[in-house]
């Protein structure tokens, strides 16, 4: 008789599905034999690798035989200067899913409950059931947060509340005035994650002076990645910026070298390249505005994004839109998992890519 392992693993875990990530380019071809694919659906920087993080990768080939600094001192010290901190209040990450993991599983227990928003970021229910937390997912408000709704839902069990902003997959987006009013009434012992994986692509007019929140609120907690504005999502950078006390504990279960030799090079590079961040930036601006521009053209809700992606309605069975589109070569993302089974979310691509986008989903839509 064979050994059940589905029920020796952890109760959460038994009914945890695998994260689904945006479909490869060589998958498709293999399943298709098709190429000229285009793929939308990750939230990725369409430009290529900048010329100085070239040159960083390069420059460290020679010493991959070696182990990376564990501590990642030069990138720390670099994010440090950045942001007017010190790197005692730095921890680095595998991608900036790495931290909100690390957060979860030092601060969260199974009497624990976890408070976000009904249309957030998958990460943030998946560690809370692997851990065997209580999820509380507070229903959205116009696809976003509702945050007097989370204010309330917060209880004695309350340890963690997750905050994205802007928030993927919906795009929607919280002005610094409500965040601040919220973390005002928020009890010392409930730490807030506020995620802003998508920061760079806010106006700066518009951005949140959350860094600076951190000498006010102890219990929050910043993270930001190198995998959108920044281009480097197949290096897997990220961090978190909190109080040195946070950090500190976030490094006791951090796992060793979690940011190899050639991400933490890459990354110290392009925090210094603010050329490709300012024509990252642009590209996306633009291409935001072809991309509404077609949706108000055929008649398509959309809901206002303030990332690098934007949702739409398909106006019908979204998963069949996405099947429809594969066949044409263009890979967005179906999000029905989030609860939305008619909307697709699109990453902004390059002119050319978003181009071939419209003329498929147009032709998909006259079928």
């Amino acid at each position: 008789m064979s050994c059940d392992f589905l029920a020796l693993a952890n109760l959460g875990v038994q009914g945890l599905h695998p994260y689904q990530a945006g479909k490869p380019v060589d998958e498709l071809e293999r399943e298709l034999g098709i190429s000229d694919i285009v793929k939308l659906a990750s939230n990725e920087n369409p430009l290529p690798l900048s010329e100085q993080v070239k040159a960083a990768i390069t420059a460290e080939l020679s010493e991959l035989s070696r182990y990376p600094d564990a501590n990642g001192y030069h990138l720390k010290q670099a994010l440090a200067s950045e942001y007017g901190v010190t790197a005692e209040q730095i921890t680095l990450g595998n991608g900036s899913n790495d931290v909100l993991e690390l957060l979860a599983r030092a601060y969260v227990s199974t009497q624990d409950e976890v408070i976000f928003a009904q249309y957030a970021f998958v990460v943030y229910p998946l560690v809370t059931q692997a851990i065997g937390a209580k999820a509380v997912a507070v229903p959205a408000k116009d696809w976003g947060h509702d945050l007097d709704a989370m204010r309330a839902a917060i209880t004695e069990h309350t340890r963690m509340i997750f905050i994205a902003n802007p928030n993927n997959p919906t795009g929607t987006f919280l002005a610094s005035a409500d965040i601040l009013a919220f973390l005002e009434q928020v009890p010392e012992n409930i730490v807030v994650v506020l995620d802003e994986a998508y920061f760079e692509y806010v106006e700066q007019s518009e951005r949140a002076d959350s860094i600076n929140w951190l000498q006010r609120f102890p219990n929050l907690v910043v993270t930001r990645t190198f995998s959108k504005a920044y281009g480097l999502a197949a290096l897997r950078v990220g961090y978190a910026i909190s109080s040195p006390a946070i950090a500190d504990i976030l490094n006791r279960v951090r796992q060793p070298f979690n940011c190899n030799s050639v991400a933490l090079a890459a990354a110290c590079a392009a925090l210094q390249d603010k050329q490709y961040l300012a024509e990252s930036v642009a590209l996306n601006q633009q291409g935001m505005e072809d991309l509404v521009a077609f949706f108000e053209q055929h008649n398509l809700a959309y809901i206002a994004s303030k990332g690098n992606f934007i949702t739409f309605d398909t106006g019908r069975d979204g998963q069949q839109v996405y099947q429809a589109l594969l066949a044409l070569g263009v890979i967005v993302r179906p999000i029905g998992g989030y609860g939305m089974p008619a909307h697709l979310r699109v990453s902004i691509g390059t002119t050319a890519e978003n181009q071939k986008f419209k003329t498929a989903l147009a032709q998909v839509l006259a079928l």
